[in-house]
């Protein structure tokens, strides 16, 4: 389905050759790469035939990053931010529901847990291979090739009537939904230029991170009061609406002549190139994650996500041995700060992050040095990630319920905005550094990030019930300060780690 959704989907661009200088400009009426020197020595554009007489100083590629007006460009922002939604929604709100699935199909809770890491390892399979697809046929194809597969999958997991059925239609919505945060930061590292894609991204990554903090509650609520199967004809819904969203306004960002469609067919004339049909090796991406800048900055990526499924996930256990609290209203309602937090911590560390950059090129006299991004996060990754753990293990050991539940709700505010400041700026140093390859990038990386906290996640659980809550959770705080360790050594030997292993990096030409 993937294979014969894209070409159909895909939409030619034209790329003639002409005599003079065969370098296409971009047409400032209809945005495409098409504009090339025409005899006579007007620019004219082969898609709306604008012509104008040649002006000096224009040059190719000047105004990559002034194809969409600011409005249009907010606009993709929340159109991919949405879209990138979606998949936490998917994940989230699956796990509450597990005991009611279980009944449904007299089963039990570990069996229907097969279906969450089935789908944890489809939905990395589906971010690889829509990410290696978005860099061969663009990124709005690959968007609209997905998210039927993500409907049909929602659609056949609401309707199943057997664990097995839950079991395939689990795969496929996850694999239809693994295109929205991969693909999504590809978009924005498309259409902001280096000094400002850390805002963006960051706006991106707080949308996203809302699904680990409003899904859990959403969908126990739903299952509690309704069903589960009415939460995945939601999310059926939603999937739609964005399908729908994505097809009306947003534009296709790869930037022009980099897909690898118009690579292979940049000699042909636009009459002459037929629909391709590729297949790709959507695993040859996972070879990026040889670089030790990317594997250390993917590894403190993973320690800073799994404190947040530390804090949240057992959350009805850890309230309830702590406080006495089982009402799951109640515990639904300690998941808003998480929310909040992510929600105001992400766009601030974005902005942070690109002001450090500015400042350090403007010292540097415009040179640009990728790790001036990373400082950015050492406030999270350091200080307010580890001793919110810290606090959250004191507080459930010592704390009375009045009291503790408060700092509980402080605590975990604090670990919403500690999160994002960790993650937003070293999101956007790796789509810095692999500017060509950003949406494979964050797809290999989020290939990592996932398989590892589906592992470590399991075993939350296990720990707590073993070694206490103050045990497990001053642990997490250990491991968090050796992750914030191993940026401080990115940051200080970034350079000479990205010589060890050179995978093509940006450069500022190319950035």
């Amino acid at each position: 389905m993937v294979f014969i959704c894209l070409p159909i989907l895909f939409g030619c661009q034209t790329n003639l050759s002409q005599e003079g200088d065969s370098s296409p400009r971009i047409c400032p009426r209809c945005n495409n790469a098409s504009v090339i020197q025409a005899p006579g020595h007007h620019w004219l554009c082969g898609v709306c035939r604008w012509e104008v007489p040649l002006q000096p100083g224009w040059e190719p590629m000047l105004a990559v990053y002034s194809r969409f007006s600011e409005k249009k460009k907010a606009f993709i922002v929340f159109l991919v931010s949405w879209a990138g939604l979606i998949p936490f929604f998917v994940s989230g709100s699956f796990v509450p529901s597990i005991p009611q699935i279980a009944r449904d199909f007299d089963t039990t809770g570990a069996v229907v847990n097969l279906a969450v890491s089935l789908s944890i390892l489809a939905s990395a399979i589906g971010s690889l291979t829509w990410a290696r697809y978005s860099g061969y046929y663009g990124r709005r194809p690959v968007y609209l090739a997905a998210f039927p597969i993500l409907i049909i999958g929602s659609l056949g997991v609401a309707r199943s009537r057997s664990i097995t059925e839950l079991y395939a239609w689990r795969v496929v919505q996850a694999f239809g939904s693994g295109v929205g945060f991969s693909v999504g930061a590809g978009v924005i590292g498309d259409i902001y230029k280096l000094e400002e894609r850390g805002k963006a991204m960051g706006i991106f990554t707080a949308a996203c991170l809302l699904g680990p903090a409003v899904a859990p509650p959403t969908g126990g609520f739903v299952a509690y009061y309704y069903s589960w199967r009415i939460m995945q004809i939601a999310i059926l819904f939603s999937a739609v609406i964005a399908f729908f969203a994505l097809y009306a306004w947003l534009p296709e960002t790869s930037q022009p002549n980099t897909r690898g469609i118009d690579k292979d067919g940049e000699s042909v004339l636009v009459e002459e190139r037929k629909v391709q049909l590729v297949f790709l090796n959507p695993l040859k991406d996972l070879a990026l994650l040889r670089s030790p800048v990317i594997l250390s900055v993917c590894l403190v990526q993973t320690s800073v996500l799994f404190m947040e499924f530390l804090a949240l996930n057992p959350l009805p256990y850890t309230l309830g041995e702590a406080f006495g609290i089982h009402n799951e209203a109640v515990i639904g309602a300690f998941f808003v700060p998480a929310g909040v937090g992510n929600i105001l911590g992400a766009p601030i560390a974005g902005r942070i992050s690109d002001r450090i950059l500015v400042k350090a090129k403007k010292r540097r006299g415009g040179e640009w040095v990728p790790e001036d991004r990373l400082p950015a996060a050492l406030v999270g990754a350091g200080i307010l990630v580890p001793f919110a753990m810290l606090f959250f293990g004191l507080t459930t050991t010592f704390a009375s319920a009045k009291v503790g539940s408060v700092v509980i709700l402080a605590v975990l505010f604090m670990n919403g905005i500690g999160i994002d400041f960790a993650l937003t700026p070293t999101t956007a140093y790796t789509v810095d550094i692999m500017h060509h390859k950003s949406a494979e990038i964050m797809a290999a990386t989020s290939c990592l990030r996932g398989t590892v906290l589906a592992l470590g996640v399991s075993g939350i659980l296990p720990a707590i019930e073993r070694f206490g809550l103050l045990v497990t959770y001053t642990a997490a705080a250990v491991l968090s300060w050796l992750a914030f360790g191993l940026l401080l050594v990115t940051i200080k030997y970034g350079d000479r780690m990205r010589a060890w292993i050179d995978i093509g990096y940006s450069t500022p030409a190319t950035n």
